[in-house]
């Protein structure tokens, strides 16, 4: 992955605080309710009947539905992906867990570059990428957007600031940080991008939980 410290302005940082907020609160619900499960039960919901169930709640909760609803329903899928590589008998991966308000913040944002979301550059050293209900957001070009971006991920550190990973589609092949056969550059040729934001202040009411 490829990381920006991402400049929001403060509405804009408000939205994006908002997006962490529903993700972690969706991302939670889904953990409960497979934490209820027990043999002899009948199994937890899945992907599909969770959407459905998520669309039920946009329409009884105004504060959900202020949401995005990509965001939310991408906090469900990677919920069904983290527990398709914890039951998977060759990925050592840990049980999904409660996530944590001010901690485990971030959410994801995929599908087709240039209609769900983009990105641009506006200078040498700042481009701009799109966010569902927050537009336009400025970030430090720190470096060269890789191939084959397919989504990216926004999260936010314990100081409060932004920062945004590019995926990459796995189907592109290796990254261009990588020599060949897989391995890494050594860690002292690797570029880091340092995050530095303003001090963390909680906007409005924590909805999520802890």
């Amino acid at each position: 992955m490829t990381r920006y410290r991402l400049l929001p302005t403060p509405a804009q940082e408000a939205v994006l605080r908002d997006h962490c907020a529903h993700a972690r609160f969706t991302w939670n619900l889904a953990v409960e309710q497979h934490a209820h499960w027990r043999p002899g039960r009948a199994n937890a919901p899945g992907y599909l009947e969770q959407c459905r169930q998520l669309t039920q709640a946009r329409a009884e909760h105004a504060w959900l539905a202020a949401g995005s609803q990509m965001v939310q329903q991408q906090a469900l899928r990677d919920f069904a992906q983290a527990m398709t590589a914890f039951y998977a008998p060759h990925n050592p991966a840990r049980l999904p867990t409660w996530r944590k308000a001010g901690r485990d913040e971030g959410f994801r944002i995929v599908g087709e570059r240039g209609r769900q979301w983009d990105i641009r550059r506006l200078s040498r050293h700042v481009g701009e990428v799109r966010v569902p209900k927050a537009g336009w957001i400025r970030f430090r070009w720190s470096r060269a957007a890789p191939e084959g971006v397919k989504s990216y991920r926004v999260t936010m550190d314990r100081a409060g600031a932004l920062a945004r990973r590019l995926c990459r589609d796995p189907r592109a092949g290796p990254s261009p940080r990588q020599r060949p056969g897989g391995r890494r550059r050594p860690r002292r040729y690797r570029q880091r991008c340092p995050v530095v934001g303003r001090a963390a202040a909680n906007a409005g009411p924590d909805r999520a939980g802890a």
